[in-house]
């Protein structure tokens, strides 16, 4: 399935998260795609983005690792269904917002928890989801820097798909 449309069923799912268990899931299932699209970008995207690509690879891997890892069957993974990521720049800007609105969740979820377990997990995964939608930011920065070196070599036609 194409990348955009696993961030919107992502969006979708966190923003009717009934309880904190389900929200928890969402949270860990949109971290676990945030790294697969880094890992796609970093093995077949755009040369200038491979090395914040392994970048967000690596800081969503660490905001998967701190929560606990939710029941799913491996159907219900989101992020084993990526099989298409056609344009780098759109999927980047959905990811940017499906990053933010998991910040947003977690500062919700910390300010409500019950343990203090719970609450360092929330503030481990909310530094892990800001420092990823910081390398969004500058994967999107490099692509638009890009694309303005691009028409002035005369060449307008490259690709910004992967």
């Amino acid at each position: 399935m194409d990348a955009v449309r696993l961030i919107l069923t992502s969006r979708r799912a966190l923003a009717g998260g009934a309880d904190a268990a389900e929200m928890m899931a969402e949270v860990w299932q949109a971290q676990a795609l945030a790294q697969a699209i880094g890992s796609r970008l970093a093995v077949s995207g755009p040369p200038e983005l491979r090395g914040e690509a392994l970048g967000l690879t690596e800081l969503a891997g660490r905001g998967c690792g701190v929560l606990d890892p939710p029941e799913l069957d491996p159907g219900e993974l989101r992020a084993a269904q990526l099989t298409a990521l056609d344009d780098a720049r759109e999927t980047l800007i959905c990811l940017g917002g499906l990053l933010g609105e998991v910040g947003i969740a977690l500062v919700g979820m910390a300010s409500a928890a019950a343990d203090e377990t719970t609450y360092w997990q929330c503030m481990e995964a909310i530094d892990a989801a800001d420092e990823s939608r910081d390398r969004v930011r500058e994967m999107l920065r490099k692509l638009a820097a890009r694309e303005e070196v691009l028409p002035e070599n005369g060449n307008e036609s490259s690709p910004s798909g992967v």
